[in-house]
C-alpha cells in the first residue's frame, strides 16, 4: 500500500506517517517497505491521474508498504486509530489470500473439463474452438499476468 493512501486511512499526514518510520526505520527491512523508481512512479500517477509535480503532485518517490510494513505501522504510530485501521488491514489481507487459495480449485476444474470436451467431442472440434477462446479470455491465458513492479 502506498504511504499516500495509508496516512488517509491513519488520518494523518504523509509528511507524518514518513517521519514515523524513518525514526524507527530499523523496524522496516527492506521486504517490508520500498520506495518507487521514478519510471513506476510515472507509470501510477498516469493510472490513476494524479497532479502533475507543478500542479500539487509529490515531490518524493511514494514509499509502498507490504502486509508485514503496514502490521509494523501499528507500532510507530501510537494511536487508537492506527491500531483499529491495522486490524482492518491486516483482517483484508487475510481474507485476499484466502480467496486465491480458494480459486486455484476452480482454475484447475476449468482446465480439466477443457480436456475432457477435448477427448470427448472430436467431431465437434470447429464448434468448441469458441468455447476454448472464451475459456481462455475467462482465465486470461492470453496475456502474461504481471503483479506488482516486475521488472522484464
Amino acid at each position: 500500500m502506498l504511504d499516500s493512501d495509508l496516512a488517509k486511512l491513519y488520518e494523518v499526514t504523509t509528511k507524518r506517517l514518513n517521519e514515523a518510520v524513518k525514526r524507527n526505520i530499523a523496524r522496516f527491512p527492506k521486504h517490508y517497505m520500498f520506495q518507487l523508481l521514478p519510471e513506476e512512479f510515472e507509470n501510477l500517477r498516469s493510472q490513476i491521474a494524479t497532479s502533475s509535480k507543478r500542479h500539487g503532485g509529490r515531490r518524493y518517490m511514494p514509499y509502498v508498504f507490504t502486509e508485514q510494513g503496514v502490521a509494523m505501522l501499528s507500532s510507530v504510530l501510537n494511536s487508537e486509530m492506527a491500531i483499529q485501521v491495522n486490524i482492518q488491514i491486516i483482517d483484508t489481507f487475510v481474507k485476499l489470500r484466502q480467496l486465491a487459495v480458494e480459486h486455484k480449485d476452480p482454475e484447475q476444474r476449468i482446465s480439466d473439463l477443457e480436456h475432457y470436451f477435448m477427448e470427448h467431442s472430436r467431431d465437434y472440434k470447429e464448434d468448441m474452438k469458441d468455447i476454448y477462446q472464451a475459456i481462455d479470455l475467462l482465465m486470461d491465458r492470453t496475456k502474461p499476468a504481471k503483479v506488482g513492479f516486475v521488472k522484464d
